[in-house]
């Protein structure tokens, strides 16, 4: 058997889940404005192991979501990820965060191209386009939106913690929104074991994210 710890703090949403053999086993997750990840993303690891009744020490991988998205979201990830997998010397499985979302979104629509969208600030955001056999039409961008953004790629749904800010930038085109799809932990877990089976592992000590922009600074709230 194959257990695998699935960690995705790229977003607002702060996830974590276990899998046997590409099968969710646990999941515990929220998302909120305060990107709370680093308060909360131990106790879920704790909290996912326990309700499955696994010990941290059968775990046989832990993936991440590699990036694009939250510069802090990303590094609380990166160095709880790398921490466990020195202590427990296993391996790291990257999983790009639009990818991820695209899968959770492909199981609820799965006849129509798929835009991942990830918050990156007012009308910005990181996106990436996937057809229904999740090839990549769009490769992954930093896009600041407008009225024709992505026109010659419909139809499509678009989705994600950046798709709201398209909502009404694109009415009337065909395209649709989906709110009810978010960032998950869920989304890796068949590209994780995958990869695991694949032996596509990263070095644990020059991993880095995949920002894809630099750090800007702002206020705290």
């Amino acid at each position: 058997m194959t257990f695998i710890l699935h960690l995705e703090t790229a977003t607002k949403s702060c996830s974590v889940a276990l899998s046997r053999d590409g099968q969710l086993l646990s999941i515990k997750e929220s998302i909120t404005e305060e990107f709370s990840h680093g308060e909360n993303i131990t106790l879920y690891i704790q909290d996912v192991l326990s309700d499955a009744g696994i010990d941290i020490k059968q775990l046989n991988a832990l993936s991440l979501a590699s990036g694009p998205g939250s510069y802090t979201g990303l590094r609380i990830g990166v160095s709880t990820a790398k921490g466990i997998c020195y202590a427990l010397n296993i391996p790291l499985i990257a999983v790009d965060a639009l990818t991820s979302l695209a899968c959770i979104a492909r199981e609820k629509h799965p006849n129509i191209k798929l835009c991942a969208m990830i918050d990156a600030r007012r009308m910005e955001v990181y996106c990436s386009i996937y057809d229904s056999e999740m090839n990549m039409l769009q490769t992954i961008s930093a896009e600041i939106l407008d009225e024709d953004s992505f026109k010659t790629l419909e139809p499509f749904v678009f989705f994600g913690d950046g798709a709201a800010k398209a909502n009404e930038l694109w009415k009337g085109r065909n395209c649709q929104f989906d709110n009810t799809i978010n960032s998950s932990a869920i989304g890796q877990i068949n590209l994780a074991y995958q990869k695991f089976q694949n032996k596509e592992f990263e070095d644990v000590a020059y991993f880095e994210p995949f920002y894809l922009k630099d750090f800007v600074s702002t206020a705290k709230k």
